[in-house]
C-alpha cells in the first residue's frame, strides 16, 4: 500500500474524520439514504426500472430500490468528476487500454443489482458488457462521496462492488482532499493506495497510474461546494 500523507491516515478517513468533516460542513445527512425506497415487499430488477414513467434516477442492492436522492451532484462534484476524467483519459487513451465513462449511466451487475457510479472504466477484454447499457462489471468505478451519499458509498457499494468483482474501488472525499484506491483482494476490498491535502495515489490496476492531488482538487473552488470562503491574499504594501 502507498500513503503519501501522514497528517490524515487511511483508517481516520476510511471511520472517522470523513463522516465528521461531512457532519460539520452538511447541514444534515441522511443516515437511511443506503436503505429507503418504496414498501418492503417487492423484490426490485432493472426490468421493472424500464416500466418507470418518470425520470427520477434509481439503483437497485439486492432488489431493493434505492432513489437518488437530491439535489444532484453541484458545481463542485463536476469539477472533481470532470477533473478524474481528464486525467484518467490521458491515461487510458493513448495506450488504447479500453473505454472511460461518466455518469449517469446504468451498471447492471445483475437484475436485482445496479448502480450509478460517477466514473467508470471498461477494460479492453471485458468490452463485451458494453451494450445498451453496462451489463456486466466494470474493472473500475469511481464514486465522489457527497453529504447525501457517503453511508451508501462507504457502506453497501463497498460490499455489492466487492462482490460482484469490481477489481479496482475509488473514494474520492471532497471535504477532507483525500482519494483512497481500494483493491479487490479475495472479494474483499483492501486499501491499496492513499493521498490527502498533497501527495499522490496510485492505481493497481493501471500500474504507472498516478493521481496527483494538486490536479484532482482546487482550493478556490471550496467557497462553490461547502460555502466557505477561501483564504484571502492580501495585497503587499507598495515598497517606499
Amino acid at each position: 500500500m502507498t500513503k503519501t500523507h501522514e497528517r490524515l491516515s487511511p483508517t481516520h478517513i476510511w471511520a472517522g474524520r470523513g463522516l465528521a468533516s461531512l457532519v460539520k460542513h452538511a447541514t444534515h445527512i441522511d443516515m437511511n439514504a443506503a436503505s429507503s425506497g418504496p414498501p418492503a415487499g417487492k423484490h426490485w430488477t432493472f426490468a421493472d426500472l424500464m416500466q418507470f414513467d418518470e425520470t427520477d434516477l434509481y439503483e437497485i442492492y439486492d432488489g431493493r430500490l434505492i432513489p437518488i436522492h437530491r439535489p444532484l451532484p453541484g458545481f463542485y462534484h463536476q469539477l472533481i468528476s470532470g477533473q478524474l476524467l481528464r486525467l484518467l483519459d490521458a491515461f487510458i487513451r493513448p495506450r488504447a487500454l479500453g473505454k472511460l465513462l461518466i455518469g449517469p449511466l446504468d451498471v447492471i451487475m445483475a437484475e436485482d443489482n445496479t448502480a450509478e457510479p460517477d466514473l467508470l472504466f471498461i477494460a479492453r477484454e471485458n468490452a463485451g458488457i458494453a451494450q445498451d447499457w453496462i451489463r456486466g462489471t466494470p474493472d473500475l468505478i469511481v464514486e465522489i462521496i457527497s453529504p447525501s451519499t457517503i453511508v451508501r458509498d462507504r457502506y453497501d457499494k463497498l460490499e455489492q462492488y466487492a462482490r460482484f468483482g469490481v477489481k479496482e474501488y475509488w473514494i474520492v472525499d471532497p471535504a477532507n482532499q483525500s482519494l483512497e484506491i481500494l483493491a479487490l483482494n479475495e472479494k474483499r476490498f483492501v486499501m491499496h493506495s492513499f493521498a490527502a491535502e498533497t501527495g499522490k495515489a496510485e492505481s493497481r490496476l493501471l500500474p504507472g497510474l498516478t493521481v496527483d492531488l494538486a490536479e484532482l482538487f482546487e482550493p478556490e473552488d471550496r467557497e462553490v461546494f461547502w460555502g466557505e470562503r477561501p483564504p484571502v491574499r492580501r495585497a503587499e504594501s507598495p515598497s517606499t
